[in-house]
């Protein structure tokens, strides 16, 4: 099983999370925000990844902390998940629709942290939370994921665009971690 179980606390924020890139898509998400919860949830569901989030964080300040901190956690539990990366099929893509909304989700486990996003959000919002964190979670994550993943996505309904987001994220890296098991490290380098 390819497993990474990251603890993390600083003076904002204590996170805890667990990933099974091998799991079944069994989620405990506990941020002490809902709709950020529904959104690990709908991630770790439709990548088949079993998924344990543990937040406690400086809520009463804002969610700017807890959002960036379960980005940076859950990111270093992939990449320690992931391992010497040897037989994943390391490149994905995916479109999910969801009503009148769509997103896609391009990914590159190389070693290379990167992220580009496109689309807008509504300026009066419908998340629970501002919806630039989405971008600076989905940041953080990549960064300590090393990996590169372009999101595109479009809509009118900021809920159903999020929740596209996370699912083709979710999608996407179950298809990048496959193992093939006739491929060594995916890299003409021989290394990521």
């Amino acid at each position: 099983m390819r497993v990474g179980e990251v603890d993390r606390k600083t003076k904002e924020t204590s996170i805890q999370v667990k990933i099974n890139l091998d799991g079944s898509g069994i989620v405990n998400a506990d941020t002490k925000i809902p709709f950020f919860d529904h959104m690990l949830n709908a991630f770790g569901k439709h990548g088949g990844f079993d998924l344990d989030v543990v937040a406690d964080g400086d809520l009463d300040v804002d969610f700017h902390h807890t959002i960036e901190d379960i980005g940076i956690v859950l990111g270093l539990a992939i990449e320690k998940a992931l391992g010497d990366k040897r037989g994943i099929e390391r490149f994905a893509y995916t479109a999910v629709p969801m009503d009148e909304a769509i997103a896609h989700a391009a990914l590159d486990i190389s070693g290379r942290p990167y992220l580009v996003m496109k689309g807008e959000f509504s300026e009066g919002g419908g998340l629970s939370f501002p919806s630039d964190l989405i971008e600076h979670f989905f940041y953080s994550l990549c960064t300590n994921a090393k990996i590169t993943l372009h999101l595109t996505f479009e809509g009118r309904n900021d809920h159903h665009m999020c929740e596209a987001l996370f699912k083709a994220f979710g999608i996407a890296l179950k298809s990048a971690v496959r193992i093939d098991p006739k491929k060594g490290i995916p890299s003409t380098k021989g290394s990521i």
